[in-house]
């Protein structure tokens, strides 16, 4: 035992001994845990787990030459083995080769030495970049078995229901040849069928999904005593099998595989939870609509202030002044409240000016539906909080729905910091390496790609207008379009998919899209997106979880060419859609288009139009060399500060569930 952890060892005793004394008990156990995890975690470095990787592979040799009855029950003694705690190295090593036998039989995909690695690392609890197209999915499925032998139950987390329903789908053979059903939750799953689903001891879902019936079952079981869901909530509130007799859904939290898990424990971490109903009277719509009214008749800078950033809005002394005037004439009593007329007239401003059709929502049968920044999809069971959604539904002049009460909430990493064994999966893990650890515990393993990447990295281009840089993607498109090679161009919303989907039929360019209105196509455009001359332009529902696979014919032009139209608030989101290219050794290019009018230089630059104006060859087209630069700094420092204010928010989530768990520990 080397000397460091010998350290670690003498300073967790001294802690240990110190936990029965009254003082910071708290902050004890919290740096004990910590030191525990380091010393857990601190010899499953890249060397060991390619170590034993190279050992497992030398074991599937021999089961090479087994046959099928004999491999089933080589498999079948090594589950027990595990079943009963009794694995050591070898043990896992010789399953984990089994495992890997069983895959290539039922799916023909043979495990790379790099995946093998994956897996080793998930098995112990780490957080695993691979590289976008190295087969996160096949390494996530050689290490579900062995954790669903270990710990029994095993949840695997993905960033929405079409993955976590192809992934149970194609993994299914799988797992039930190593003794482990397989089931998916899904938002169109009834409740009854949910309970056969959880006892299978492999469940994928959504975050959603599985901590949304974690709360119902802590309601229903009366242990969930907070603010928001109290004793008076049991019996009947819930909907139906909702009463004490009908038992918890979900057996436990006993082990997580997290797939994407930057988006899922990162970027969908501190997005709270919540468990509402709709209130029984609707007494507030014409509240909405006349708060909407009185926004309209207001002047922007003369009577109010608009914070784009921090989506806040401010009343300025005439605003005060003319909202009290305005509102003398309106019937409700709530607007003689000088105070809560402000505040509702506060919010439909923000919804007027922060809230944007095909951007932080669309509208879908009538309805405002929510859709999810960082993945592009349609969150159709989300509302915003605190009359928001309302104030939205009453801008468009649709059917203000009525105020929800909320029964109970949970952050996503309060509920994933419950599982005691925590995995997890991405392309893009190592920018959020501090979160991971400081967060979770959670070491990450940056495991080598199979066959090195060949994807060209196009210079940027930068121009000073939106118009400039849509007429230039547009003339890039179709110069590789005549190459026959297949493009994927990523926009920051359903709106700017659109636009350009329009300037590509008016140059005759053929072309499909991928965004939240088409996600019932959305296999089907993966499928042709590598084909030759293919063109899809997509939001973000393309940046993950997508295989894009080249035909022959588009390999040999070139491979395929991604285009990202607008930067991201974070270099993650970037880096994952660009490295829809270039996988597992395919040719392939991408290229960023950027302009000085995109919203991340509105939000996180000051001052960006008089800074790049003054600077020689500004221009309201393509920016010279000479300013291409320092255009450049700025984008990458807007960045940064989206990412820093990002992670601060994070930081005060996580904060405010240390305090839940030091002074609520019940909850």
């Amino acid at each position: 035992m080397s000397s460091a952890v010998t350290r670690y060892h003498a300073l967790f005793e001294s802690l240990r001994a110190r936990r029965r004394k009254p003082e910071n008990p708290r902050g004890l156990d919290m740096v004990a845990s910590v030191i525990r995890t380091r010393i857990k975690h601190s010899r499953h470095t890249l060397g060991w787990l390619r170590a034993h990787a190279e050992r497992a592979a030398l074991h599937t040799k021999d089961l090479r030459s087994h046959s099928d009855a004999a491999l089933n029950e080589h498999v079948r003694e090594l589950r027990e083995l595990f079943v009963c705690g009794r694995e050591d190295e070898s043990a896992i090593q010789r399953a984990l080769a089994a495992i890997r036998e069983v895959a290539r039989r039922e799916t023909g995909e043979e495990a790379y030495l790099v995946q093998l690695m994956g897996a080793l690392a998930l098995y112990h609890g780490r957080i695993v970049q691979m590289v976008t197209g190295e087969g996160k999915t096949l390494t996530g499925s050689l290490a579900a078995p062995l954790l669903a032998w270990r710990h029994r139950y095993l949840h695997i987390l993905t960033v929405n229901d079409y993955l976590a329903q192809r992934d149970a789908d194609s993994r299914a053979c799988i797992y039930r040849r190593c003794g482990c059903d397989v089931g998916a939750i899904v938002q169109s799953l009834e409740e009854s069928a949910r309970f056969d689903v959880y006892a299978r001891p492999i469940v994928y879902g959504t975050p959603k999904q599985i901590t949304a019936d974690w709360l119902r079952d802590q309601i229903r079981l009366g242990q969930l005593s907070t603010p928001w869901a109290g004793r008076r909530l049991l019996g009947g509130q819930l909907g139906p099998g909702a009463g004490l007799g009908a038992g918890p859904m979900i057996p436990g939290l006993r082990a997580a595989l997290v797939d994407e898990a930057d988006a899922v424990l990162i970027d969908e971490g501190v997005v709270p939870l919540i468990i509402a109903r709709s209130r029984r009277e609707d007494d507030m719509a014409k509240i909405y609509k006349d708060a909407t009214w009185l926004a309209q008749k207001l002047d922007e800078r003369a009577d109010y202030s608009i914070d784009h950033l921090r989506r806040k809005a401010e009343l300025t002394r005439r605003g005060r002044h003319r909202l009290s005037e305005l509102s003398s004439g309106l019937e409700q009593p709530i607007w003689r409240a000088t105070r809560r007329a402000e505040e509702l007239v506060r919010q439909a401003l923000v919804a007027r000016h922060c809230y944007l059709n095909g951007h932080q929502y669309q509208i879908v049968d009538g309805r405002v539906v929510i859709v999810d920044e960082y993945t592009g999809r349609f969150l159709p069971d989300r509302s915003w909080e605190h009359g928001l959604h309302q104030a939205v539904e009453s801008k468009e002049s649709l059917e203000v729905t009525a105020d929800r009460e909320t029964l109970a909430r949970m952050s996503f990493q309060r509920f994933f910091r419950s599982y005691p064994h925590l995995g997890g999966m991405t392309g893009t893990a190592a920018d959020a390496a501090g979160e991971m650890s400081r967060v979770y515990q959670r070491p990450i393993s940056i495991i080598p790609t199979n066959r090195p990447v060949i994807r060209e990295k196009w210079s940027p281009r930068v121009f000073g207008s939106l118009e400039a840089k849509w007429s230039a993607i547009v003339d890039s498109i179709r110069q590789v379009h005549a190459q026959k090679r297949p493009i994927l161009v990523g926009t920051r919303s359903i709106e700017a998919s659109e636009i350009l989907s329009q300037k590509l039929t008016a140059r005759g360019i053929p072309h499909r899209v991928l965004n939240a209105n088409f996600d019932k196509d959305e296999a089907d455009l993966v499928s042709d997106a590598g084909r030759t001359s293919a063109v899809t332009v997509a939001t973000n529902m393309a940046g993950r979880g997508t295989d894009i696979k080249l035909d022959p014919e588009a390999r040999n032009a070139g491979g395929l060419h991604v285009i990202l139209s607008e930067m991201h608030s974070a270099r993650r989101i970037d880096r994952q859609f660009i490295g829809r290219a270039g996988r597992q050794g395919d040719p392939g290019s991408s290229q960023i288009f950027v302009s000085l009018e995109d919203e991340l230089i509105r939000l996180y630059a000051r001052s960006p139009g008089s800074t790049m104006r003054s600077l020689p060859g500004f221009s309201t087209g393509e920016l010279a060399s000479s300013s291409r630069s320092a255009a450049l700094a700025l984008f990458t420092y807007a960045q940064r500060r989206a990412e820093h204010r990002a992670r601060v928010s994070r930081a005060e989530v996580l904060r405010q569930d240390d305090w839940i768990d030091k002074h609520l520990p019940g909850q």
